[in-house]
């Protein structure tokens, strides 16, 4: 019983994680365009955003326009946040 809510949670977790992937309208402008808050986000949500993007044309990873250098950067951050609590466990210790 606990291994089937075990994989209950994880495949409720998915889908609330999918259903914030990253989507950019199209006629965002220079004002509307993600900035650093939002490429953060989109950092933490790549990993369930590239699987989503795989079967759906409408769910890019990179949100474009962006504001450039603190899109990116906000980006960057969220993709090590997610990696690092991803791999910190694996790592052994003496």
């Amino acid at each position: 019983m606990r291994r089937a809510s075990s994989i209950a949670s994880v495949a409720v977790l998915a889908l609330v994680l999918a259903a914030c992937t990253a989507t950019q309208a199209p006629g965002a402008t220079a004002g509307d365009a993600p900035g650093f808050w939002l490429g953060l986000w989109h950092g933490f949500i790549a990993p369930v955003t590239f699987i989503v993007s795989l079967f759906s044309d409408a769910v890019r990873v990179y949100a474009v326009p962006n504001l450039g250098r603190w899109y990116d950067f906000g980006f960057m951050l969220g993709i090590g946040g997610f990696s690092g609590g991803v791999f910190a466990g694996s790592r052994r210790r003496p």
